[in-house]
């Protein structure tokens, strides 16, 4: 069993268990101090395993740095990221796109994403464990390799960016989901700032108009237990 806490923006705690039979807490992009979150980064200062990153934007790098100091946790992000942060005295893990992260207790991979960065390559990322896999897509427009992400990944949860401006919309999200195929799909960075104004009912209702995906529009504080 699987715990999923959505924050608002791309901002994501995950609870799983590791591949060592162990629990393991795990952040993604998370930048908990956001406008819609219902919580403060103190509110989780206990422990925490991992912290994934996807790009180094300032909204998905959050509120990382405060959480690994206060934890210990190992940041695992784009190679070039995890060797500034390093520098910075905090634990990292770098990586690239391609293959599976050497994680002794979780399963992890970082996927392509076409966005901006400014250290390294933008990504989005794939973490599991015994009982679940999760994709988080970080700030990306629609590609058609989302479909080998899919196949071989095989993620039960996908959480996509339905915004727009920055990345896919309510319709290129719902033609991602046809691609990936997963289990659920969470929508996230959205309504935030106008700029990323959506409408997270119309994604539900395309996307379970064509395809047998399951959507749960989580609100900030809310959680997922899976399965």
């Amino acid at each position: 069993m699987a715990l999923l806490r959505y924050f608002g923006h791309s901002a994501f705690e995950l609870r799983l268990t590791g591949l060592d039979g162990l629990e393991k807490r795990v952040f993604i992009d998370p930048w908990i101090s956001n406008p819609l979150s219902p919580v403060l980064p103190a509110d989780y200062a206990g422990r925490a395993d991992y912290i994934f990153i996807t790009h180094d934007h300032g909204d998905h790098v959050g509120d990382a740095e405060a959480i690994a100091r206060e934890t210990g946790a190992t940041i695992v992000a784009i190679y070039d990221l995890a060797v500034e942060l390093e520098a910075r005295g905090l634990k990292a893990v770098g990586a690239n796109i391609g293959g599976r992260i050497s994680l002794k207790d979780l399963f992890a991979v970082l996927t392509p994403a076409t966005h901006s960065s400014r250290t390294g390559s933008p990504t989005g990322v794939v973490v599991g464990g015994r009982d679940v896999r999760v994709y988080h897509a970080g700030d990306t427009g629609l590609f058609s390799e989302m479909e080998f992400i899919g196949r071989l990944y095989k993620p039960n949860i996908a959480l996509l960016p339905i915004g727009g401006h920055f990345t896919m919309g309510v319709e290129e999200a719902s033609l991602a989901v046809e691609l990936i195929k997963p289990e659920i799909v969470i929508p996230m960075h959205y309504n935030t700032f106008p700029a990323i104004a959506a409408d997270p009912v119309k994604f539900k209702e395309l996307v379970e108009s064509k395809t047998s995906v399951k959507t749960i529009i989580l609100r900030p504080g809310e959680e997922l237990i899976y399965p």
